[in-house]
């Protein structure tokens, strides 16, 4: 009776110890573990312009602890809007915080980045307003200065300082202004995205140009598009599962790897649903991937084997 009562114990101890459900990261640093990201992580539905399929919640739930997504300006206010708010409209970004913010106050030893878009330079101080009003400002690591690739702190040192969100901006970000909005092309480089060709067979530095690789973090776009007209792209949804393969995200990560001898620090995927089946999903999930599914009905979660790359990565 007393070893059967121990061992859970025990085994509930190591879990509660862990850093991303993995007690291998505790000790590194967050510039040398590499993460699944979500691409357009709040464009959630079944359209052919959506880009993942289940709710951020659901997403965080599956093992992604890098959320990327647009915003734009609505009359004013900071919308959730892909390419434009007529065209996908997720709702303010204080919903979707809100949201972000509870996942994390239940998960206290899981580190996650937030990489927001800002195409229409909307004042950097409007989005820290929105975090601060929502909460999830508790959370979020402010380095005081640019931290060098070297010198960031361990996964296990951001979740004992409670600093484990980590916010980034690709442009207009300020931090004399909001300090803990960091310039994401201050600490990374990302390869082209929009990519129609599923070999993708490019891990070209594209976003910021004339920079010295050996000192950014850096971000694969393994995404799949199709063209339908010069410039206008929507997601291969149809490819999905073999874009979100184990051997498919492989290719693409050796290929960097080989050219700029380490690995990538995120992987970024759309509709992370498919690949390798992980879990039990809700009756209303399962409703909405029934429909995607063409009517074969889904018992399982479905995320691609991203995560099985990422932890494969990180070993």
């Amino acid at each position: 009776m007393r070893v059967a009562f121990f061992l859970p114990t025990f085994v509930g101890v190591v879990a509660a110890a862990a850093c991303n459900g993995n007690d291998a990261l505790c000790a590194k640093k967050y510039s040398d573990v590499t993460f699944v990201g979500s691409h357009n992580s709040a464009f959630v539905g079944f359209t052919p312009a959506h880009n993942q399929y289940v709710s951020v919640t659901d997403q965080l739930d599956l093992g992604v602890r890098f959320l990327q997504a647009q915003t734009q300006n609505k009359d004013g206010q900071i919308q959730m809007c892909h390419t434009d708010c007529a065209l996908l409209d997720s709702g303010p970004l204080s919903k979707y915080l809100e949201e972000i913010d509870t996942w994390m106050e239940a998960h206290p030893r899981e580190v996650v980045t937030l990489l927001l878009t800002n195409i229409d330079a909307m004042p950097v101080t409007q989005f820290g307003d929105t975090f601060k009003s929502t909460g999830l400002d508790k959370y979020v690591f402010k380095p005081g200065e640019k931290v060098t690739i070297d010198q960031w702190p361990t996964l296990q040192t951001l979740i004992d300082d409670g600093t484990r969100l980590v916010v980034f901006m690709d442009y207009h970000a300020d931090t004399s202004k909001v300090d803990y909005i960091l310039d994401e092309f201050q600490y990374y480089w990302e390869t082209p995205f929009g990519e129609t060709n599923a070999d993708f067979p490019n891990c070209n530095i594209d976003r910021p140009q004339g920079v010295d690789p050996n000192g950014y973090m850096y971000l694969v776009n393994h995404f799949l598009d199709i063209e339908l007209f010069a410039g206008i792209k929507i997601p291969n949804q149809i490819e999905a599962p073999k874009t979100n393969s184990l051997s498919s995200i492989d290719k693409q990560v050796n290929l960097c790897r080989g050219m700029w001898g380490r690995t990538a620090n995120v992987v970024l995927v759309s509709l992370s649903l498919f690949g390798h089946r992980v879990g039990r999903i809700s009756t209303a999930t399962t409703s909405c991937l029934y429909l995607a599914d063409r009517g074969q009905k889904l018992d399982w979660i479905n995320i691609g084997e991203a995560i099985k790359a990422q932890n494969q990565y990180n070993t």
